[in-house]
């Protein structure tokens, strides 16, 4: 007995955008995140010998920013990945679950 029962005479349909959507992904996240701490870490190099306080709160502002950006942007790209998946999963093969009689069905059995 097998696992799961292909549907006869399915055929399976061609990939699509779902495909180059998640290949694109991983370069989309390391390049996505770079430039959203780029700024952050630009202002760090031109002020890094100030200790004004509030120049120390300006920075901490922008890394506050940089980082809720960034997760923002993870969030996105998450559930394009899901949306993806799923697309990829549902132009897969059919499957079939095992049929079997209901006990408790209106019609007569059938003689076979």
């Amino acid at each position: 007995m097998q696992l799961f029962n292909r549907l006869p005479g399915f055929t399976r349909t061609p990939p699509g955008m779902e495909r180059t959507v998640l290949r694109g992904l991983p370069t989309a996240l390391w390049s996505g995140t770079l430039l959203l701490c780029l700024p952050s870490l630009a202002i760090h190099a031109w002020a890094w010998q100030t200790d004004s306080a509030e120049t120390l709160q300006q920075l901490a502002m922008i890394d506050i920013y940089a980082v809720s950006a960034s997760i923002l942007y993870w969030n996105v790209l998450l559930t394009a990945a899901i949306a993806a998946f799923i697309v990829m999963v549902m132009k897969g093969p059919a499957y079939v679950a095992d049929a079997y009689p209901l006990d408790d069905n209106d019609a007569p059995p059938c003689k076979r």
